[in-house]
């Protein structure tokens, strides 16, 4: 397993002021060269906004996103093609949403990346019309993932790993894959991330490290750095290592006051797992 950060972290305040940013080539390369230097071996870039937004992109500017990631050492462990809204439950919207994501997947390919990641919405237990909905624009993306030879990686969280293992299920391609992310089961669902890598082990394409408690009954939840929060990190890598998974360990830190500590923390943690648990190579 190879560790890698989101670039998008290193920023000290939201997502909001990354996309007002006046030179977000800059704010993107900052962050490259800040995991180059933390010992990252990839990275994860939105490609929504900000230096690689993908109805901006050209020729020029995929060359250019490519050298200096390249220039650092890295590659890309994933794009994240994430719409933000309700993903794909909104019948209206997800004609525009699956062409654009389908246009993420091409960007990806250019930057030497087979995965993007991205939220679906919440996915029903029961069968219902927001499921059919949804399974339509997945069922599409997942044949176009698969004519191209990519995945569309599904984050986990909204809903429990079996609910979610059941739609992958259905929609009778495999291009439509998982973005692993262990807080988020336990943040949002209190699900159980070892027995959740045992469900979706088919679909596990790439994966985030985070942290986090849920709070109370359901009634909120609370992202914390790694090793602090509900995840058992022991188990939850022992899991990925019995179902064969070698792809990316990547580091997202969405809160805090110092998020360039708690990634350095996020690194130092895992590389100290990996050593214990003999999965470094």
């Amino acid at each position: 397993m190879k560790i890698g950060v989101m670039v998008e972290s290193f920023k000290s305040s939201s997502i909001d002021s990354i996309v007002e940013s006046n030179n977000p080539m800059q704010a993107f390369t900052t962050g490259v060269k800040k995991a180059s230097e933390l010992g990252a071996a990839g990275i994860q870039a939105y490609a929504t906004f900000g230096a690689l937004r993908f109805d901006e992109m050209n020729k020029t500017k995929i060359k250019e996103v490519l050298d200096i990631v390249k220039s650092n050492g890295l590659i890309f462990s994933a794009i994240c093609g994430d719409f933000g809204g309700h993903g794909f439950e909104d019948k209206a919207e997800n004609e525009s949403k699956v062409e654009n994501s389908k246009r993420v997947l091409d960007l990806a390919k250019e930057l030497e990346c087979d995965i993007v990641t991205t939220h679906i919405g919440t996915v029903p237990g029961e069968e219902c019309e927001k499921k059919d909905i949804m399974r339509k624009a997945c069922r599409e993306l997942a044949v176009y993932a698969d004519s191209i030879g990519s995945a569309f990686a599904v984050e986990t969280g909204p809903e429990p790993c079996v609910t979610l293992g059941a739609f992958l299920d259905s929609l009778g391609a495999m291009g439509v894959r998982v973005n692993f992310d262990p807080a988020n089961l336990v943040m949002c669902v209190a699900d159980d991330p070892v027995k959740g890598v045992e469900t979706l082990s088919k679909y596990i394409v790439h994966t985030h490290a985070k942290d986090g408690i849920m709070i109370g009954d359901r009634e909120g939840w609370e992202e914390l750095p790694l090793g602090k929060g509900g995840v058992d990190f022991d188990n939850y890598l022992l899991a990925l290592n019995k179902i064969g998974y070698t792809g990316f360990l990547t580091i997202e830190r969405e809160v805090g006051d110092n998020p360039e500590a708690d990634i350095k923390l996020a690194k130092d943690f895992l590389t100290e797992k990996l050593v214990k648990l003999g999965l470094n190579g």
